[in-house]
Protein backbone atom coordinates (compact mmCIF):
# COMPACT_ATOMS: atom_id res chain seq x y z
CA UNK A 1 0.00 0.00 0.00
CA UNK A 2 1.43 3.70 -1.38
CA UNK A 3 1.73 5.71 1.56
CA UNK A 4 2.18 9.13 0.18
CA UNK A 5 1.54 10.51 -3.39
CA UNK A 6 2.94 12.78 -4.47
CA UNK A 7 0.73 15.30 -6.64
CA UNK A 8 2.11 17.95 -9.11
CA UNK A 9 3.75 21.19 -7.75
CA UNK A 10 3.97 19.23 -4.24
CA UNK A 11 7.35 20.38 -2.63
CA UNK A 12 8.15 16.90 -1.60
CA UNK A 13 10.87 14.79 -3.47
CA UNK A 14 9.61 12.01 -5.90
CA UNK A 15 11.50 9.09 -4.50
CA UNK A 16 10.68 8.03 -0.45
CA UNK A 17 14.13 5.66 -0.97
CA UNK A 18 15.16 3.51 2.78
CA UNK A 19 12.13 4.87 4.77
CA UNK A 20 12.75 4.07 8.52
CA UNK A 21 9.74 4.34 10.53
CA UNK A 22 9.44 5.65 14.71
CA UNK A 23 6.32 6.28 16.28
CA UNK A 24 7.21 9.20 18.74
CA UNK A 25 3.76 9.76 21.35
CA UNK A 26 0.77 9.92 18.93
CA UNK A 27 2.09 10.43 15.75
CA UNK A 28 4.28 8.98 13.37
CA UNK A 29 7.26 9.60 11.52
CA UNK A 30 9.29 8.18 8.34
CA UNK A 31 12.99 9.21 7.32
CA UNK A 32 13.82 8.55 3.92
CA UNK A 33 17.25 8.94 2.01
CA UNK A 34 18.43 12.27 -0.02
CA UNK A 35 21.13 13.54 -2.12
CA UNK A 36 20.92 17.10 0.10
CA UNK A 37 20.02 15.97 3.24
CA UNK A 38 17.16 13.99 5.16
CA UNK A 39 13.62 14.05 4.17
CA UNK A 40 10.69 13.82 6.81
CA UNK A 41 7.23 12.57 6.62
CA UNK A 42 4.78 12.19 9.07
CA UNK A 43 1.36 11.37 10.36
CA UNK A 44 -1.31 10.61 12.50
CA UNK A 45 -2.36 7.67 11.07
CA UNK A 46 -0.55 4.45 10.47
CA UNK A 47 -1.43 4.15 6.89
CA UNK A 48 -3.20 7.43 5.69
CA UNK A 49 -2.34 11.09 6.17
CA UNK A 50 1.18 11.38 5.34
CA UNK A 51 2.54 15.10 4.96
CA UNK A 52 6.04 15.47 3.74
CA UNK A 53 7.72 17.83 6.41
CA UNK A 54 10.98 18.79 4.66
CA UNK A 55 14.39 18.29 5.10
CA UNK A 56 15.17 17.36 8.72
CA UNK A 57 18.95 17.26 8.03
CA UNK A 58 21.03 19.16 6.03
CA UNK A 59 25.55 19.46 6.64
CA UNK A 60 27.65 22.13 4.67
CA UNK A 61 30.40 20.10 2.66
CA UNK A 62 28.29 16.24 2.55
CA UNK A 63 25.82 14.97 0.31
CA UNK A 64 24.08 11.52 -0.76
CA UNK A 65 22.41 11.54 2.98
CA UNK A 66 21.64 7.43 2.80
CA UNK A 67 19.52 5.20 5.09
CA UNK A 68 18.87 7.15 8.50
CA UNK A 69 18.14 5.18 11.42
CA UNK A 70 16.36 7.30 14.08
CA UNK A 71 16.20 6.54 18.11
CA UNK A 72 15.26 7.92 20.62
CA UNK A 73 17.52 7.69 24.26
CA UNK A 74 17.55 9.66 27.49
CA UNK A 75 15.18 12.24 25.78
CA UNK A 76 17.55 13.20 22.56
CA UNK A 77 17.10 11.78 19.27
CA UNK A 78 19.80 10.04 17.29
CA UNK A 79 20.51 9.79 13.27
CA UNK A 80 22.84 7.02 12.07
CA UNK A 81 23.20 7.93 8.35
CA UNK A 82 25.76 7.48 5.83
CA UNK A 83 27.06 10.50 3.79
CA UNK A 84 30.03 11.54 1.27
CA UNK A 85 31.92 14.36 1.34
CA UNK A 86 31.62 16.63 -1.57
CA UNK A 87 35.17 16.99 -2.09
CA UNK A 88 34.77 12.78 -2.72
CA UNK A 89 34.20 10.87 -6.17
CA UNK A 90 33.95 7.74 -5.21
CA UNK A 91 30.79 6.32 -3.85
CA UNK A 92 32.26 4.11 -1.97
CA UNK A 93 33.64 7.05 0.46
CA UNK A 94 30.08 6.73 2.10
CA UNK A 95 30.59 6.58 5.60
CA UNK A 96 28.03 6.32 8.73
CA UNK A 97 27.63 9.70 11.15
CA UNK A 98 25.45 10.96 13.74
CA UNK A 99 23.69 13.35 13.94
CA UNK A 100 21.27 14.52 17.10
CA UNK A 101 17.96 16.32 17.94
CA UNK A 102 16.00 17.35 20.67
CA UNK A 103 12.73 16.73 18.77
CA UNK A 104 11.59 13.32 16.31
CA UNK A 105 10.66 16.67 13.44
CA UNK A 106 14.24 17.93 14.08
CA UNK A 107 16.24 19.79 13.09
CA UNK A 108 18.98 16.91 13.10
CA UNK A 109 22.63 18.64 13.92
CA UNK A 110 25.80 16.66 12.69
CA UNK A 111 27.94 15.36 15.63
CA UNK A 112 30.69 13.20 14.27
CA UNK A 113 31.29 10.49 12.31
CA UNK A 114 31.20 6.88 13.81
CA UNK A 115 33.03 4.90 10.90
CA UNK A 116 35.54 4.76 8.14
CA UNK A 117 34.18 4.16 4.68
CA UNK A 118 33.00 1.81 3.33
CA UNK A 119 29.82 2.17 5.87
CA UNK A 120 26.46 2.26 5.00
CA UNK A 121 22.58 1.75 5.98
CA UNK A 122 22.49 1.67 10.02
CA UNK A 123 20.09 0.01 12.43
CA UNK A 124 20.61 1.14 16.08
CA UNK A 125 18.79 -1.23 18.17
CA UNK A 126 18.51 -0.91 22.30
CA UNK A 127 17.87 -4.11 24.21
CA UNK A 128 18.10 -5.37 27.55
CA UNK A 129 21.81 -6.18 27.01
CA UNK A 130 22.77 -3.15 25.61
CA UNK A 131 22.86 -0.48 22.76
CA UNK A 132 23.45 -2.28 18.80
CA UNK A 133 24.31 -1.07 15.36
CA UNK A 134 23.93 -3.03 12.48
CA UNK A 135 25.43 -1.69 9.62
CA UNK A 136 27.06 -2.79 5.95
CA UNK A 137 30.51 -2.98 4.87
CA UNK A 138 32.62 -4.36 1.82
CA UNK A 139 34.62 -7.68 1.96
CA UNK A 140 37.02 -7.97 -1.28
CA UNK A 141 38.19 -10.99 0.12
CA UNK A 142 35.34 -13.94 -0.03
CA UNK A 143 33.99 -16.03 -2.42
CA UNK A 144 31.10 -13.83 -2.88
CA UNK A 145 33.08 -10.60 -2.92
CA UNK A 146 30.89 -7.83 -1.67
CA UNK A 147 28.85 -5.96 0.65
CA UNK A 148 27.27 -7.84 3.72
CA UNK A 149 25.70 -6.81 7.10
CA UNK A 150 28.01 -6.73 10.56
CA UNK A 151 27.08 -5.89 14.03
CA UNK A 152 28.73 -4.31 16.93
CA UNK A 153 27.83 -2.92 20.29
CA UNK A 154 27.93 0.30 21.81
CA UNK A 155 29.24 1.81 24.76
CA UNK A 156 27.23 4.47 24.73
CA UNK A 157 24.85 6.33 21.70
CA UNK A 158 28.21 8.11 19.96
CA UNK A 159 30.96 5.24 20.89
CA UNK A 160 31.48 1.40 19.60
CA UNK A 161 32.62 -0.95 21.31
CA UNK A 162 35.07 -1.78 18.14
CA UNK A 163 34.59 -5.28 18.28
CA UNK A 164 32.23 -5.77 14.94
CA UNK A 165 30.86 -9.63 14.05
CA UNK A 166 29.89 -10.47 10.67
CA UNK A 167 26.34 -11.20 10.92
CA UNK A 168 24.83 -12.06 7.34
CA UNK A 169 26.93 -12.84 4.03
CA UNK A 170 26.42 -13.20 0.35
CA UNK A 171 25.63 -17.12 -0.72
CA UNK A 172 23.37 -16.89 -3.29
CA UNK A 173 23.27 -15.85 -7.56
CA UNK A 174 19.77 -13.91 -6.99
CA UNK A 175 21.91 -11.61 -4.49
CA UNK A 176 24.60 -10.05 -7.32
CA UNK A 177 25.00 -6.42 -7.57
CA UNK A 178 26.58 -6.21 -10.38
CA UNK A 179 28.39 -8.82 -12.86
CA UNK A 180 31.93 -7.97 -13.51
CA UNK A 181 31.79 -4.62 -11.54
CA UNK A 182 35.48 -4.31 -10.77
CA UNK A 183 36.99 -6.79 -12.49
CA UNK A 184 36.17 -9.47 -15.02
CA UNK A 185 34.97 -12.73 -13.99
CA UNK A 186 34.18 -11.37 -10.42
CA UNK A 187 30.65 -10.56 -9.91
CA UNK A 188 29.79 -8.03 -6.93
CA UNK A 189 27.30 -9.17 -4.38
CA UNK A 190 25.02 -6.91 -2.05
CA UNK A 191 23.57 -8.11 1.28
CA UNK A 192 22.05 -4.45 2.96
CA UNK A 193 19.48 -2.28 4.63
CA UNK A 194 19.63 -4.07 7.93
CA UNK A 195 16.70 -4.25 10.20
CA UNK A 196 16.15 -6.21 13.69
CA UNK A 197 13.43 -6.88 16.13
CA UNK A 198 12.66 -9.99 18.08
CA UNK A 199 9.69 -11.60 19.28
CA UNK A 200 10.37 -12.90 22.87
CA UNK A 201 13.53 -15.35 22.50
CA UNK A 202 13.17 -15.75 18.56
CA UNK A 203 15.45 -13.09 17.04
CA UNK A 204 15.18 -11.65 13.30
CA UNK A 205 17.60 -9.29 11.38
CA UNK A 206 15.96 -8.77 7.57
CA UNK A 207 18.03 -7.25 4.73
CA UNK A 208 17.58 -6.26 1.14
CA UNK A 209 19.62 -8.28 -1.25
CA UNK A 210 20.90 -7.24 -4.75
CA UNK A 211 20.81 -4.13 -6.65
CA UNK A 212 17.15 -2.28 -6.79
CA UNK A 213 17.47 -2.74 -10.36
CA UNK A 214 17.97 -5.92 -11.00
CA UNK A 215 14.78 -8.24 -11.12
CA UNK A 216 16.02 -10.27 -8.20
CA UNK A 217 16.44 -7.55 -5.51
CA UNK A 218 14.43 -8.81 -2.43
CA UNK A 219 13.56 -8.76 0.83
CA UNK A 220 15.38 -11.95 2.82
CA UNK A 221 15.96 -12.15 6.75
CA UNK A 222 18.07 -14.27 8.93
CA UNK A 223 16.71 -15.98 12.31
CA UNK A 224 18.55 -16.86 15.71
CA UNK A 225 17.37 -17.91 19.03
CA UNK A 226 18.37 -16.73 22.75
CA UNK A 227 17.20 -14.96 25.24
CA UNK A 228 16.24 -11.15 25.27
CA UNK A 229 18.97 -9.62 26.69
CA UNK A 230 21.63 -12.08 24.46
CA UNK A 231 24.84 -10.41 22.65
CA UNK A 232 23.23 -9.46 19.42
CA UNK A 233 26.51 -10.77 18.24
CA UNK A 234 27.02 -13.92 19.84
CA UNK A 235 23.42 -15.31 18.53
CA UNK A 236 24.19 -18.15 15.90
CA UNK A 237 22.16 -15.90 12.76
CA UNK A 238 20.73 -18.59 9.81
CA UNK A 239 19.56 -17.37 6.66
CA UNK A 240 15.91 -18.44 6.22
CA UNK A 241 15.02 -21.11 4.97
CA UNK A 242 19.15 -21.36 4.55
CA UNK A 243 22.34 -20.42 2.59
CA UNK A 244 21.25 -21.96 -0.94
CA UNK A 245 17.51 -20.94 -1.23
CA UNK A 246 15.83 -17.54 -2.90
CA UNK A 247 12.80 -17.19 -0.90
CA UNK A 248 12.25 -13.87 -0.04
CA UNK A 249 9.35 -12.16 1.90
CA UNK A 250 9.46 -8.99 -0.64
CA UNK A 251 10.38 -9.14 -4.62
CA UNK A 252 8.91 -8.05 -7.70
CA UNK A 253 6.64 -11.39 -7.55
CA UNK A 254 4.81 -10.11 -4.92
CA UNK A 255 3.05 -7.27 -6.88
CA UNK A 256 2.90 -7.52 -10.73
CA UNK A 257 1.88 -3.04 -10.26
CA UNK A 258 5.26 -2.58 -8.28
CA UNK A 259 9.49 -3.72 -8.55
CA UNK A 260 12.67 -2.97 -6.36
CA UNK A 261 10.49 -4.10 -3.23
CA UNK A 262 13.58 -3.91 -0.51
CA UNK A 263 14.84 -2.11 2.35
CA UNK A 264 12.46 -2.18 5.10
CA UNK A 265 12.24 -0.98 8.57
CA UNK A 266 9.34 -2.20 10.48
CA UNK A 267 6.77 -1.74 13.21
CA UNK A 268 4.55 -2.82 16.16
CA UNK A 269 0.83 -0.94 15.97
CA UNK A 270 -2.76 -1.84 16.43
CA UNK A 271 -1.77 -5.33 17.98
CA UNK A 272 0.01 -6.58 14.65
CA UNK A 273 3.74 -5.92 12.77
CA UNK A 274 3.65 -3.63 9.42
CA UNK A 275 6.94 -3.58 7.30
CA UNK A 276 7.87 -0.28 5.69
CA UNK A 277 9.55 -0.80 2.22
CA UNK A 278 10.04 1.22 -0.31
CA UNK A 279 9.08 0.16 -4.31
CA UNK A 280 8.55 1.72 -7.68
CA UNK A 281 5.66 1.62 -10.09
CA UNK A 282 6.41 -1.14 -13.09
CA UNK A 283 8.14 0.90 -15.89
CA UNK A 284 9.23 3.55 -13.98
CA UNK A 285 12.74 3.11 -15.01
CA UNK A 286 12.65 3.75 -18.61
CA UNK A 287 9.80 6.27 -18.33
CA UNK A 288 11.99 8.93 -15.23
CA UNK A 289 15.51 9.48 -15.08
CA UNK A 290 14.86 10.43 -11.51
CA UNK A 291 14.84 7.54 -8.71
CA UNK A 292 11.07 6.84 -8.13
CA UNK A 293 11.16 4.61 -5.44
CA UNK A 294 8.12 5.73 -2.59
CA UNK A 295 7.48 4.31 0.94
CA UNK A 296 4.92 1.36 1.05
CA UNK A 297 3.10 -0.52 4.22
CA UNK A 298 1.62 -3.93 4.56
CA UNK A 299 1.18 -6.02 7.32
CA UNK A 300 4.22 -8.18 8.00
CA UNK A 301 2.40 -11.69 9.26
CA UNK A 302 5.13 -13.91 11.48
CA UNK A 303 4.54 -17.63 12.41
CA UNK A 304 7.43 -18.53 14.19
CA UNK A 305 10.42 -18.49 12.29
CA UNK A 306 8.11 -17.51 8.95
CA UNK A 307 7.87 -14.96 8.11
CA UNK A 308 5.16 -13.26 5.22
CA UNK A 309 3.88 -10.09 4.11
CA UNK A 310 0.31 -9.72 3.15
CA UNK A 311 0.78 -7.45 0.16
CA UNK A 312 -1.91 -4.87 -1.15
CA UNK A 313 -1.70 -2.94 -3.72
Amino acid sequence: MLLYKRIENDAAPLAQPDPYIIKDGSRYYIYTTGSKGVHLFSSDQLKTGWQYDGICLEVPGQRNFWAPSVIKINDKYFMYYSSILDSDMDEHSQRLRIAIADSPTGPFCYVKDLLPPFSIDPHVVETESGIYLFYSSNDYESEFMGTYILCDKMLDPYTLEGKPQGIVYPSLEEEIYMRDRFEKGKDWYTIEGAFYFNVGTTHYLMYSGANHNNPTYFVGYSVAYGPEDADLRKLNWQKWPDNKTYSPVLSSNSNKNVEGLGHNSVIFEEGRYWIVYHARAVGDLKKYKEDTRCAHIDELIIDGPQLTVKVTV
